[in-house]
């Protein structure tokens, strides 16, 4: 009988292998299970199913890089892809700096890095902004033969242009012959964000002479020459071949357009496009709320951020430069109080020195240059020249000369040269008549030597 019962019993299921649920894996509570059983079976040092674990703990946005990590130190010997995975995340972390070090480690123990390695590490140095890292990463792909891949070739001319070295930028791409549309992409996007609009330009009629087909990102990066230049034509024509060609107008290449139509002053083409793009992200409002600001709508752009909040997006810090700037152009001193305030108490946003200066200017213009002193006394970022400069044009423009004495001694520490100040205060002493004090500091810049700093001035009747 038992042998009967024991014939009928169904075989144990295989239990599948453990690179397999690691590829399955859909949580870190499930990874560190598989993790587990790989130590208590002595699996950890297969490499196949390590390198799973290690690519879901480091690449998955359910993951953990600093467990990845961990895991990364435990393993014996670990292989090209698991350095150029770790390495990978740690480019794309908060610390990329950690990708260099590691990529340093990776060439003491003897591994030479491939082309998968130097597009990681590229990245990672082009997240730091560092020159000098890019310049040595660089010579390590010459050495390994790897100078005309062009995956490799479009990290360096990306890693270059973002380090503001687009000389070398430009003279790597040069040498590459057969460009991809990747790499002409990058190098007209490296030109207009380092606000070299001619360049970009320049460069996007030679790809077209050459038989390339721009698409979204190309255009993107042209047309943000085109704001940066003023050719609005060029940007018309841009945006009449993106129609023709039937290019999707998702919310990269319709931001560029209303931004490039904004800043040409072309508001009423700008607004037509906002409304009718079916996807708009924040940079899409920011660049309709700020080009309204810019040229004195600011009802407009105030109507428009309300519209933003209704429909519930979340503003971001640069959606409030553009509103507090809008307020400041038509003198809205309550509503900029009232705005300037819920950014951290609604919106959990820590206001940066742009957003006190558009408020330091706002109630300066309004007469409240004792407000915009405690407003600056409070901050806790450190002041500028602009910020205190805008101070000193309300004092001048409100004959207040008690606060523009103090605000010239800040300026003075933080730019001693910059005597111009002295002329302003010496020319508010005179309107009030006040001679001997013009005598006093007349004197003092003349003991100094002190001549007005070039280029320096406040424009008079700025309100």
């Amino acid at each position: 009988m038992s042998l009967k019962c024991s014939s009928l019993r169904q075989p144990p299921l295989p239990i599948p292998p453990l690179s397999l649920l690691a590829d399955k894996c859909k949580s870190m509570h499930q990874l560190k299970q598989i993790h587990a059983q790989m130590i208590i079976s002595s699996r950890i040092q297969d490499h196949f199913a390590a390198s799973r674990l290690l690519a879901f703990c480091a690449l998955s946005s359910s993951g953990d890089l600093s467990y990845a990590t961990r895991l990364f130190n435990s393993i014996q010997s670990p292989n090209h892809f698991m350095w150029n995975t770790l390495i990978r995340a740690q480019a794309s972390s908060l610390n990329p700096d950690k990708a260099i070090f590691l990529y340093m480690n990776m060439r003491r123990t003897g591994f030479a890095p491939n082309q998968h390695t130097f597009t990681f590490v590229l990245k990672a140095c082009s997240n730091v902004r560092s020159l000098n890292c890019c310049k040595q990463i660089h010579t390590h792909v010459s050495k390994s033969g790897l100078d005309l891949d062009l995956h490799v070739v479009n990290c360096l001319v990306r890693c270059y242009s973002v380090s503001s070295d687009l000389n070398n930028a430009r003279q790597v791409f040069d040498e590459i012959r057969n460009r991809t549309l990747n790499v002409w992409t990058t190098m007209i996007s490296g030109y207009a964000q380092s606000f070299r609009a001619n360049e970009a330009l320049m460069l996007f009629d030679q790809m077209l002479m050459e038989g390339f087909e721009p698409n979204s990102v190309t255009l993107a990066s042209v047309l943000s020459a085109c704001a940066q230049s003023g050719c609005l034509e060029l940007g018309e024509k841009v945006h009449v071949f993106v129609k023709m060609r039937g290019f999707e107008m998702g919310a990269i290449l319709g931001t560029a357009l209303v931004h490039m139509y904004t800043k040409n002053g072309a508001l009423a083409k700008a607004k037509a496009l906002f409304d009718s793009m079916p996807e708009r992200n924040i940079a899409t409002w920011n660049a309709m709320i700020s080009g309204l600001a810019s040229h004195g709508h600011a009802e407009e752009a105030l109507d428009l951020f309300r519209k933003l909040e209704k429909e519930q997006i979340v503003p971001n810090d640069i959606t409030f430069v553009g509103v507090l700037s809008a307020c400041c152009h038509a003198g809205f001193i309550d509503v900029g109080r009232q705005i300037f305030g819920s950014m951290k108490r609604v919106y959990g946003i820590e206001p940066k020195i742009e957003h006190y200066g558009c408020m330091v200017d706002l109630l300066g213009r309004g007469g409240k240059v004792l407000e915009a002193e405690e407003l600056i006394k409070r901050m806790v970022w450190k002041p500028d020249v602009v910020m205190w400069g805008a101070l000193l044009a309300a004092c001048k423009n409100q004959g207040n000369i008690e606060v523009a004495e103090r605000v010239v001694k800040e300026i003075i520490a933080l730019e001693p040269n910059n005597h111009g100040v002295y002329v302003v205060l010496s020319n508010m002493y005179a309107e009030a008549e006040r001679w001997e004090d013009v005598t006093r500091l007349r004197s003092v810049m003349k003991q100094g030597k002190l001549k007005k700093t070039p280029g320096w001035s406040l424009v008079d009747g700025d309100k």
